[in-house]
């Protein structure tokens, strides 16, 4: 069965209030502590019996953002940082719209905010994916006796060119009113 739901102007203002909530609440509190807290959240909700399949599919993209927050070479850019936090914060919220508690349903407002966040930095997922393959396949090559330092501005410049990628897309997006923008 497809379930489909059509968020109009009204309803993304709802969920962007609650972005923005959460948003604040990240600006106050620690980074690390949000990011081993959803690492917990994470491993409790992939041990949950039975797990909805419209929440185990979104896991992956929630690793995906866990671990570009954590990757040090990647160094997302800090507004992107604070919407991955913000949902982040959201999602391990266990009162939120709809308690998580609830059977079935529970996460269901849980994975409109990621549907919505993921939606957003698509970008920011692309470029991240094509800096994971880039560093492998550097590494790879280079495995030993290569220098560091070289090492570390090669991938740094490529950081750098997929950050404006990233920019510049977001930019065409909003222009040619592609994206939705929650905040």
């Amino acid at each position: 069965m497809r379930f489909t739901l059509e968020l109009s102007n009204r309803d993304l203002k709802f969920f962007r209030e609650a972005l923005k909530k959460s948003r604040d609440a990240v600006r106050h509190a620690e980074e690390s502590e949000i990011i081993e807290a959803i690492g917990d959240v994470l491993d409790e909700i992939k041990n949950e019996e039975p797990l909805p399949d419209f929440v185990s599919k979104r896991i992956p993209q929630l690793e995906t953002m866990l671990s570009m927050l954590k990757d040090d070479e990647w160094s997302l850019p800090i507004d992107d940082r604070e919407r991955m936090l913000a949902a982040f914060v959201y999602f391990g919220d266990p009162e939120d719209i709809v308690p998580d508690h609830i059977p079935v349903i529970g996460y269901l407002d849980d994975v409109i905010i990621i549907e919505l966040v993921v939606k957003e930095l698509h970008h920011t997922r692309e470029a991240y994916d094509d800096f994971c393959k880039f560093r492998e396949n550097y590494d790879n090559r280079f495995k030993t006796g290569h220098d560091g330092a070289v090492r570390r501005d090669r991938i740094d410049r490529k950081r750098q060119q997929l950050h404006l990628r990233m920019k510049r897309r977001l930019t065409r997006d909003r222009k040619a009113k592609k994206s939705t923008v929650l905040w």
